[in-house]
């Protein structure tokens, strides 16, 4: 075990690891729960998409602490689900089955373009800062949905966004589930982000916003979605719609895939002497292998999580970490019946917070330069104002282009790079986005 995950090689011990699997899962096991009630709003089933939640989030974390053999855990990326809930099926008028047969396909593709190396150059020709400005975009879109779902935010009215009032019901269940993590966050309470969602539903009781008529602790699981249920909805489907879909969610996870993963190995500084992120091939092949087969049982795209800089931070430091924190989801499957009665608002919290530890990719970028701060700008303030990573991303990275051209430093820009831009054109002007 110590030789396959050059735990002494990199200077950490078993016992180190198994902790920092642990630590990993505390922090970030609220996606099961945020999760599902995110994708209820596709009209998926909240218990059956909370079990195909804890699978496909840890048999992906499994393949990446085989594959990767990175401290690095995975499960549906919050940004990504929330463009399929909100955005695909919401405005584009798609029904989920059709989304997660399209994202199963570009989780196939993604295997291939991982075992090629394509995906590496993608990575390589993004600017750092861009990079970076992603993260914090994606920060600040999913700490919005925090609020939508908390009942703070309002939207219309006097004006085109305001505060509702956060005395009563689950806006003041938001609000004291915040306090409650950021005091725990302070004090470095180990899965102080799981506590605060508890804390915050218990909380909810008398307020009449978290139901307990029928509450139960562990329990058999509700059984996942099925294939043959992805096939049935893509029934009345032209293939014309399903490009459109399949176009689109290739655009978002290609970029936001990366984007995320990006944003992990800079907060965690999982780089090696040269600046490059550790068995980037094999961490991308494990997230496309996640991706693929958790489509096939009703997960949207698997992901990177920024939580694993937790289980680091701890002294996590190989893939046995995430071998951990995988089985742990997994036995996490029993406890269906207790995530099922956690109201939205008690995940609120989460989401917020999760956005604000984002925003920690910003630190050490200087934003004097125009061509750094102009395209950083862009990209971190259209993510959460269109609801979309991949529009941000497009719209920075054109800004970059063309303030580089502008710089005289047109030559500084590669092949690869000039393809991407046109291909953000692309987006941009005829996909209208």
């Amino acid at each position: 075990m110590d030789r396959f995950f050059s735990i002494s090689g990199r200077g950490s011990t078993i016992p180190r690891e198994i902790v920092a699997g642990f630590v990993t899962f505390a922090s970030m096991v609220y996606i099961l729960a945020v999760h599902p009630g995110i994708m209820t709003a596709a009209g998926m089933d909240y218990g059956r998409t909370f079990t195909s939640t804890a699978i496909s989030a840890g048999v992906a974390t499994i393949v990446m602490a085989v594959v990767g053999r990175l401290p690095v855990a995975l499960a549906c990326g919050l940004g990504l689900n929330a463009y399929v809930a909100y955005t695909v099926c919401g405005v584009m008028g798609f029904n989920w089955q059709t989304a997660l047969a399209a994202v199963f396909v570009e989780g196939a593709l993604f295997i291939v373009l991982s075992l090629s190396g394509a995906r590496e150059k993608i990575i390589n020709a993004i600017p750092e800062e861009l990079r970076r400005a992603v993260a914090a975009g994606i920060g600040l879109f999913i700490a919005v949905i925090g609020l939508q779902n908390g009942g703070i935010l309002a939207v219309g009215g006097g004006t085109p966004i305001a505060i509702n009032p956060v005395t009563s019901g689950a806006p003041l269940v938001t609000v004291l589930g915040f306090a409650i993590l950021l005091a725990l966050y302070v004090l470095r309470v180990p899965g102080s982000v799981f506590i605060a969602v508890i804390a915050a539903t218990i909380i909810g009781i008398p307020l009449g916003v978290t139901d307990i008529s029928g509450f139960s602790i562990v329990g058999l699981p509700p059984a996942p979605y099925t294939p043959l249920d992805i096939i049935r909805g893509l029934k009345a489907v032209s293939p014309l719609d399903f490009a459109v879909v399949f176009s689109s969610l290739l655009f978002v996870d290609l970029f936001d895939t990366v984007s995320c993963f990006s944003a992990v190995a800079l907060q965690s500084k999982l780089l090696d002497k040269n600046g490059n992120i550790l068995n980037l091939r094999g961490a991308l092949l494990a997230d496309a292998i996640g991706t693929a087969a958790g489509s096939l049982i009703g997960a949207t795209t698997v992901t990177s999580y920024i939580e694993s800089s937790t289980g680091i931070a701890v002294g996590g430091r190989t893939g046995l970490a995430s071998l951990v924190t995988g089985i742990l989801f997994l036995l996490a499957l029993v406890l269906a019946p207790l995530f099922a009665v956690i109201p939205g608002a008690a995940t609120a919290p989460a989401l917020i917070f999760v956005g604000y530890l984002m925003l920690g990719t910003i630190t050490g970028t200087d934003l004097a330069p125009v061509e750094v701060g102009a395209p950083f700008f862009v990209t971190m303030l259209l993510i959460p104002m269109s609801y979309s990573i991949s529009t941000g991303l497009a719209w920075g990275f054109v800004t970059w282009a063309l303030v580089m051209t502008l710089r005289g430093k047109a030559k500084a820009i590669s092949p690869v790079a000039w393809f991407l831009t046109a291909l953000f054109l692309v987006k941009i002007i005829w996909l209208k986005a």
